[in-house]
């Protein structure tokens, strides 16, 4: 699965754009504000309907004009596929496939598999652990629809839940009754939770692992574990262990919303003891594992948007990760950096085809394809 041909009608800084892709490496060379990174997120669009840069839909509409428009050409087993989205100011978005439009967009999901990998993402490594959550329900139900409904219900309750316990504080009173109508179908959609993400998780590590020890010449020792409450415990005899805590506290204070996942370098906290080389290194792991467990459920080797992520790598490592994925085991690519001598020394060097695209602060686009 490829994307052949982008068309950009006022996305962002670009009002009218058209580019040929070819199905191994592409490369956007530029200074840094000219748009590299927005071409990159019109493809994450068309995958995802909507932007990773800005959720808000109308504010990735050229300031000039009051409508953009998305158009991807994929070729899914040597058939055609044409993926397009347009939206004007006020009004509902429409995104279409084959020209026959969605009527829901969660249909959309999971038809073109896609990773990023982006200065964005170093949230998922420094941030809190809402960021890790959200990277584990994002890449999990994108192909389990069973996970995303049950974790919609178990946030619906959750809210149900605490605002039963403030009602409690409100008026001096206390219904185990009422409380356990809402333990029990937290229990319910938690554990199915719980027992997937460990799933999930269990099936990462040994991927991100290996990737790690390829790119770091350091060969340092690395870990990530699953941090959960629920794990070796039953979640129903949690909550009612804690029940006066939430009594007094006025929410629910276990659960699966409190999971995180813990980054260890040699032994001690990611964040507070690794270089920005070495975190890039983590990240750029965990996000090429990503790729293995997307490629192994979805049959499809997902799309890679590697953006502005060389900075802060040494030569050899930046050499280590192209090669990794100039190979046959990867897919499609697109890369964007800013030093167009250092990526072409690399490219060159492990004699790949790839297509190079240039970008000038006029926005003016010129290419070059290396045979």
């Amino acid at each position: 699965m490829n994307i052949n041909s982008l068309s950009l009608v006022n996305y962002r800084n670009f009002e009218d754009l058209e580019l040929e892709f070819i199905s191994k490496i592409n490369c956007f060379i530029g200074n840094n504000g000219v748009g590299k990174t927005n071409i990159l997120d019109s493809i994450y669009y068309l995958s995802f309907c909507k932007s990773w840069l800005n959720p808000i839909d109308s504010q990735n509409i050229n300031y000039e004009h009051d409508f953009f428009l998305i158009k991807g050409n994929y070729m899914f087993d040597e058939k055609t596929t044409s993926i397009s989205c347009g939206l004007k100011k006020g009004k509902k978005k429409s995104f279409k496939r084959n020209n026959k439009e969605y009527t829901k967009l969660s249909d959309h999901i999971g038809l073109i598999p896609l990773v990023t990998i982006s200065p964005y993402d170093t949230n998922l490594l420094l941030g809190g652990s809402e960021e890790r959550r959200k990277f584990l329900d994002i890449v999990i139900s994108q192909f389990d629809k069973d996970y995303l409904q049950d974790l919609l219900k178990y946030n619906r309750v959750l809210s149900q839940r605490n605002h039963l316990l403030k009602q409690f504080a409100q008026n001096h009173s206390f219904d185990s009754d009422s409380l356990e109508i809402w333990d029990d179908q937290l229990v319910l959609y938690g554990t199915n939770i719980f027992n997937k993400r460990q799933e999930f998780i269990d099936k990462l590590i040994p991927i991100f692992q290996k990737y790690y020890q390829f790119i770091s010449p350091e060969k340092e020792k690395i870990d990530l574990k699953y941090r959960s409450q629920l794990t070796g415990s039953d979640f129903a005899e949690i909550l009612k262990q804690n029940t006066e805590r939430d009594k007094i506290l006025q929410y629910t204070t276990t659960g699966i919303h409190k999971d995180d996942l813990i980054f260890q370098l040699k032994g001690f906290p990611l964040k507070k003891n690794a270089s920005q080389g070495q975190q890039k290194s983590y990240l750029i792991a965990i996000k090429l594992a990503q790729f293995d467990y997307i490629k192994n459920i979805s049959k499809i080797k997902p799309i890679l948007l590697f953006d502005d992520i060389f900075d802060k790598l040494d030569a050899l490592r930046v050499e280590q990760i192209v090669k990794l994925v100039a190979g046959d085991h990867f897919g499609q690519i697109f890369i964007t950096d800013t030093n167009k001598e250092r990526l072409e020394r690399i490219l060159n060097k492990i004699a790949i085809n790839y297509k190079l695209f240039r970008i000038n602060d006029e926005l003016l686009v010129s290419e070059k394809k290396f045979d």
